[in-house]
């Protein structure tokens, strides 16, 4: 095969995962929005340890007919993914809690640079100026969408903070152990997704019931609420598979940064279907920025020298067979 019938079909493949990717996750946010708003189930990471179960179901199934081999992860490196994961969640929901929707969206923003530093300090990467800038006007954009009134408080900076390195660094870790020990998507969340589920609906409960003093054993079930639930589940096991295949096949940055195209899409869909409100020119002038933005990264970063790594820090043998063995999977699937 040509080099470039190889760039083609990597380009088409790329295509198809970041589609995937935005389907389930502006699907899973329309359901969740119905069956908390809706039907007042608002325990989110009940909910969340939910949506794990529901997926190493399907990871166990997959392994019993054989579409996924067995692999291996040791102990350690899963605890430090399920505390950081399991950190992510908590700390997003009791961010959101404890701050305003304005610094909220700040901190969400504050993850690009984060993830920025752990690849240049822990992977050696290095940026162009290019690359930096359009990262730089990605952030403009957004912000200027979504960054309304801004209130600090001392526990809300914390929880923030919190979040906000979690998350970067759990995404990191995906894509760091996919490359390490030669997973794919499915066999990454074969591994962590049974300990985050039995994790999550153990605590899960508990942190509910301090994030809004409802106990889940008391919420009333429906035909209806029973429904969206069912179809949340069935939505994240797609979106769980997505996030790992997106960050095995582009890093934590680039999917943190094609991931603010959700937020722009969820605004053009909120027009469509609600109308203007909540649409102003100051919101249609960050769109254009984010997508200028997005569309200069996307060119800067894939020049030679946009984004480099200058070493690894992993066995020569494993650096040449661990990525290519993930990324055929994950094309498979």
């Amino acid at each position: 095969m040509s080099s470039a019938t190889k760039a083609d079909k990597k380009a088409s493949l790329d295509a198809a995962a970041w589609m995937f990717n935005v389907v389930t996750s502006v699907g899973i946010i329309i359901v969740n929005k119905a069956l908390m708003a809706t039907y007042g189930f608002s325990f989110a990471t009940t909910l969340t340890g939910m949506h794990f179960g529901t997926t190493t179901i399907l990871t166990a199934f997959l392994r019993w007919m054989g579409y996924i081999q067995t692999s291996h992860l040791p102990w350690p490196e899963l605890l430090r993914f399920v505390i950081f994961a399991n950190f992510s969640i908590v700390g997003m929901n009791v961010s959101l809690m404890w701050n305003s929707v304005g610094f909220y969206q700040i901190a969400k923003l504050s993850m690009i640079p984060v993830s920025c530093f752990l690849e240049v300090v822990l992977d050696k990467v290095r940026y162009s100026r290019d690359t930096k800038l359009s990262i730089v006007v990605v952030l403009l954009g957004v912000a200027v969408c979504t960054v309304t009134d801004v209130s600090v408080n001392t526990k809300g900076f914390i929880a923030a903070f919190i979040a906000v390195w979690s998350t970067a660094i759990q995404q990191y870790y995906v894509h760091y152990l996919q490359r390490k020990y030669s997973l794919g998507s499915f066999n990454l969340l074969g591994h962590t997704a049974p300990a985050q589920a039995a994790s999550l609906l153990l605590a899960g409960p508990f942190v509910d019931y301090w994030l809004t003093s409802k106990r889940v054993d008391a919420y009333n079930f429906g035909l209806a609420s029973v429904f969206f639930l069912v179809l949340s589940c069935s939505i994240a096991v797609g979106t769980n598979l997505s996030q790992f295949i997106c960050i095995g096949r582009f890093t934590a940055v680039s999917f943190q940064v094609l991931g603010h195209m959700k937020t722009i899409l969820v605004l053009i869909l909120g027009f469509i279907f609600f109308g203007k409100e909540g649409l102003n020119w100051h919101v249609i002038l960050g769109m254009v920025i984010a997508i200028v933005g997005m569309v200069w990264y996307g060119n800067a970063s894939s020049k030679p020298g946009g984004k480099e790594r200058r070493s690894l820090s992993m066995p020569k043998a494993q650096k040449h067979a661990g990525l290519p063995e993930s990324t055929d999977l994950d094309e498979k699937v």
